[in-house]
């Protein structure tokens, strides 16, 4: 049978449209299951924490469980993995931080690249860290604190929730701008680093205020210093490690990645009721309360983040003057690994 040309034209308009009319609809029926949160670090960890703030917010939103599941080790590859090679259907997402940035740097086989294999959906919020220290360390000042490190040189141990975290990341530009000497201890998440800092292991941390706040206003650790340009609304008494050391600052941006080719239709479902959520006066105060400020925005806003900074961490280069040597994955020394502490760029 041949169909007029009128007809034809209509048949294919409208088969060519099936596709989007079906993402369409799978967006406005997601989620229909549990949807997994997948973080690289053990429970206690600012990501974690993060990833159950926003969690709970989702699920109530969408009417589907948002689960967090930690899965550390490998300073956060081993979940990121898992997500780069899950189903790009919007029932898997990725706590985004500071380490995806660092990896690129500190391991030279990975088995994904992040920009490429990670789709954006939302930044969450920009979060803050302190320079803790055990109540038996004499030092109550930053300035205190350094005199004393350089009066027992090798002999204070630094603990951080590995190598390539965060507080790994903040210790070692104070160590590297004050000249101090200190002993790099890392452990397998948070959690335990700041078990070991009040048992008297480790004498100082530079932890998130997030997961270190509790023991703060409880009397088990001593705070010096915010490691933010500003005081922190969580702790406004208490100075930056700016003001004694010109020119410091360390704060770290998170936000909720995918695997790449997820549908659009569900990734701006997901940064609508994210960015909704930001929005929440409860939620900003919630965030203020732990040392957070919370970043609304498009998608495109953590790829541009993480794409110029990424950039910025490559071997070589310099990130705001400063250069740091690090010890790479392999067990090697790595001299000029730059250090990029502020990841947001935009």
């Amino acid at each position: 049978m041949k169909l007029p040309r009128r007809q034809f034209l209509y048949l294919a308009a409208g088969a060519g449209a099936l596709p989007a009319v079906s993402r369409i609809a799978t967006a406005q029926t997601y989620p229909s299951r549990p949807v997994r949160i997948m973080v690289g670090f053990a429970p206690g960890a600012a990501n974690d924490i993060l990833a159950r703030l926003m969690g709970q917010w989702l699920s109530e939103r969408l009417g589907q469980q948002f689960v967090v599941e930690n899965r550390p080790g490998a300073a956060s590859n081993i979940a990121t993995e898992a997500v780069v090679r899950a189903a790009a259907d919007g029932y898997t997402l990725l706590l985004v931080g500071a380490p995806h940035v660092i990896n690129a740097t500190l391991y030279d086989k990975l088995n994904y690249n992040f920009l490429r294999d990670i789709a954006p959906v939302a930044s969450i919020s920009r979060e803050a860290s302190v320079m803790v220290v055990n109540t038996l360390v004499p030092a109550k000042t930053v300035p205190e604190f350094i005199a004393y490190a350089k009066a027992n040189p090798g002999k204070i141990n630094m603990a951080t929730g590995g190598s390539g975290a965060g507080s790994h990341m903040a210790g070692e530009l104070f160590k590297m701008m004050t000249g101090v000497n200190m002993q790099h201890v890392p452990y397998r998440g948070v959690a335990p680093a700041l078990t070991d800092l009040i048992g008297g292991q480790a004498q100082v941390m530079f932890a998130s205020v997030l997961s270190s706040l509790e023991y703060i206003r409880a009397g088990k650790l001593r705070v010096l210093a915010v490691t933010t340009a500003t005081r922190s609304q969580a702790l406004p008494n208490v100075p930056t490690v700016g003001e004694f050391v010109p020119g410091y600052e360390a704060s770290f941006v998170y936000g909720l990645g995918a695997p790449k080719n997820t549908p659009t239709e569900i990734v701006e479902k997901l940064n609508q009721e994210t960015n909704t959520g930001l929005a929440d006066p409860k939620i900003k105060a919630r965030f203020g309360d732990l040392g957070g400020t919370v970043l609304p925005g498009f998608p495109r806003r953590l790829r541009q983040a993480h794409r110029g900074r990424n950039r910025e961490v490559g071997q070589g280069g310099q990130v705001r003057g400063h250069q740091i040597g690090l010890n790479r994955a392999d067990g090697a020394r790595q001299s000029h690994v730059p250090l990029m502490i502020d990841f947001l760029g935009c």
